[in-house]
């Protein structure tokens, strides 16, 4: 197993596809956090204009973590994309390139083959997620400082500074939970196919139709609702509430493991009975 999964990581590692995710988010948070350290102030100055007419605000508000906050809001609907582009194609470039026989000549089996595959596909997954934390938190602190995060949902919320490491580091590991639900969709579609294109826009498309149908208010939806994994990706915004949910995150995070494991289950599955050597 351990040979197969150095070999796998290597494969996704050498294509430049899988370097695109790393290239974008390289690029644009550094923009966003410029841009924030330019005209950040003017920004929650417009948010809470409502409020500076009964508090006052003092302090380095627009720092780093809130920066950072406003990051993965900003963000979390585009990095899908950019993990399904390595795990659209782990599967289907093979059957593209005609490399299935020539993987199964080895001695390995179709289900270390595809469990291999599939931890590759889940390390690319949380590199990139790491990338966007350590990018985002350092380059965000060492240009703006540290400092209280403010909170803006539907009240203001504002989490004290060494109150905010913890739940940034638990947001992180909740995004890696969350995208890597993303790509375990993309490998299971890549299965079925032979063209990487189809798996990538295919989960593209299932995350707006989710999204979509999530806003109809509808009491048959309330029951659907919850089985949609699109719900539960933005759970992490619960991590600043003040009293932080556990048993919404507990509960969120389960759905998407259940997820992942599903999806590697019917990608196994695929695998194991295509017939990929006529």
């Amino acid at each position: 197993m351990m040979a197969a999964l150095r070999v796998e990581l290597f494969k996704v590692f050498s294509k430049w596809r899988t370097y695109i995710g790393f290239i974008a988010l390289g690029v644009v948070i550094p923009i966003i956090i410029v841009s924030l350290k330019i005209e950040g102030m003017r920004y929650f100055e417009f948010a809470t204009q409502s409020l500076q007419q009964v508090f006052a605000f003092t302090g380095n508000l627009m720092n780093g973590y809130s920066a950072t906050y406003l990051i993965c809001g900003m963000l979390f609907v585009h990095v899908p994309f950019l993990v399904s582009l390595v795990a659209g194609d782990i599967l289907a470039g093979e059957a593209t390139g005609g490399t299935y026989r020539l993987i199964l000549t080895r001695p390995i089996s179709r289900t270390t083959m595809v469990t291999s595959k599939y931890i590759a596909t889940l390390i690319s997954t949380n590199s990139l997620v790491l990338f966007m934390a350590v990018l985002s938190l350092g380059l965000g602190i060492a240009m703006l400082g540290t400092g209280e995060v403010v909170v803006i949902k539907s009240k203001i919320t504002i989490i004290a500074t060494h109150d905010a490491f913890w739940r940034f580091a638990l947001t992180f590991a909740y995004a890696a939970l969350a995208m890597s639900t993303v790509s375990s969709i993309a490998f299971a579609l890549s299965s079925f196919v032979e063209n990487a294109i189809g798996p990538i826009m295919t989960t593209m498309a299932i995350i707006i139709v989710f999204l979509i149908l999530s806003m109809i208010s509808a009491p048959w939806m309330d029951v659907v609702r919850p089985m949609f994994f699109t719900t539960h990706i933005n759970t992490w915004r619960h991590f600043f509430d003040m009293q932080v949910p556990w048993h919404t995150i507990i509960t969120s995070a389960s759905v998407l493991a259940a997820h992942c494991i599903g999806c590697y289950l019917l990608a196994l599955w695929v695998m194991t009975r295509k017939d990929i050597l006529t």
